[in-house]
């Protein structure tokens, strides 16, 4: 099965809020100890991987990889500042600053029309 165009987006956005809800349920499975959290870090990893792969059928893989790491980084280092009361440095907002100036520019050179 091949998505194209807003179809292959679609599933990237997808993979990326599944992997932000597994990233935020391995923190609160704290080291495999609580057991739901645990089972839904692994269903919602599954669900991601699953998404990014049918997002790979019409994007290029470094571009939808980028994308899919770096939106990763940038929202859970927003959710942990937020939810779990971890410090953002001056020095952590400007890496997550170029980390999105990165994924922009990625996407901007792999136009080819």
């Amino acid at each position: 099965m091949r998505f194209e165009g807003a179809g292959a987006w679609i599933f990237l956005a997808m993979a990326i809020l599944f992997e932000l809800s597994g990233t935020i349920s391995m923190k609160l499975s704290d080291g495999f100890t609580r057991t739901w959290p645990s089972v839904l870090m692994f269903l919602f990893y599954g669900i991601s991987f699953t998404s990014l792969n049918y997002a790979l059928t019409s994007i290029k893989v470094g571009v939808a990889y980028a994308v899919w790491s770096g939106a990763g980084i940038i929202m859970i280092s927003l959710v942990g500042a937020m939810f779990f009361g971890e410090k953002m440095s001056t020095s952590s907002l400007l890496w997550v600053t170029v980390i999105v100036a990165g994924i922009v520019g990625l996407n901007i050179s792999g136009k080819t029309h």
